[in-house]
C-alpha cells in the first residue's frame, strides 16, 4: 500500500509544479492552469459543444462550464447555438486565442521537455504509455 500512496503523492507533486509553472508563464495572458486544457482541446477541435470538451478532458460539465466562462470573459472563446441541438452551444476560439497558440504550445512543449529531459526516447514512450493506462484505470471508476 505504501507504494500506491507514494505514486499518488508523486503525481500530485508533478501536477502542482506544472500548475505553478503554467500560471507563471501564462499569467500575463490571464489564462490560468485550469483553463489551459480546455484551450488545448479547442486548438485540436474548434467548434465543439461543451459536453464533447468535458468528455475529451474527462472532467464534469460544471468544471467545463466554469473554464469556458473564464475563457469567454478573457476574450479567448465565444459560444454559438448548436444548429443540431438548440439546448447546446458550440465553443469557438477567437482570433486572440488563435494568435497566442504558438506561445502556448511552446510553453507546454518546453515544460514537457524539461520534465522528461533525462529520459531516453524508449523511457519517454513507456512513461507516456503507463500514464495513459493509469488515467484509463482512474477514469473507469464511477465518480457519482
Amino acid at each position: 500500500m505504501e507504494n500506491q500512496e507514494s505514486i499518488g503523492r508523486l503525481i500530485s507533486c508533478i501536477h502542482r509544479f506544472s500548475q505553478i509553472h503554467i500560471a507563471k508563464e501564462l499569467g500575463t495572458y490571464n489564462i490560468g492552469s485550469g483553463q489551459i486544457g480546455f484551450l488545448m482541446a479547442l486548438y485540436h477541435n474548434d467548434g465543439v459543444n461543451q459536453e464533447s470538451i468535458a468528455k475529451a478532458l474527462r472532467v464534469d460539465k460544471a468544471t467545463t462550464a466554469r473554464a469556458v466562462n473564464k475563457l469567454k470573459e478573457n476574450g479567448y472563446v465565444y459560444r454559438e447555438k448548436d444548429s443540431s441541438d438548440k439546448r447546446a452551444y458550440k465553443v469557438f476560439l477567437t482570433k486572440k486565442a488563435k494568435k497566442i497558440k504558438p506561445k502556448i504550445i511552446g510553453i507546454l512543449s518546453e515544460w514537457t521537455g524539461f520534465l522528461l529531459s533525462d529520459f531516453t526516447e524508449k523511457e519517454r514512450k513507456l512513461f507516456t504509455k503507463l500514464l495513459k493506462k493509469t488515467v484509463d484505470n482512474a477514469s473507469s471508476i464511477k465518480q457519482d
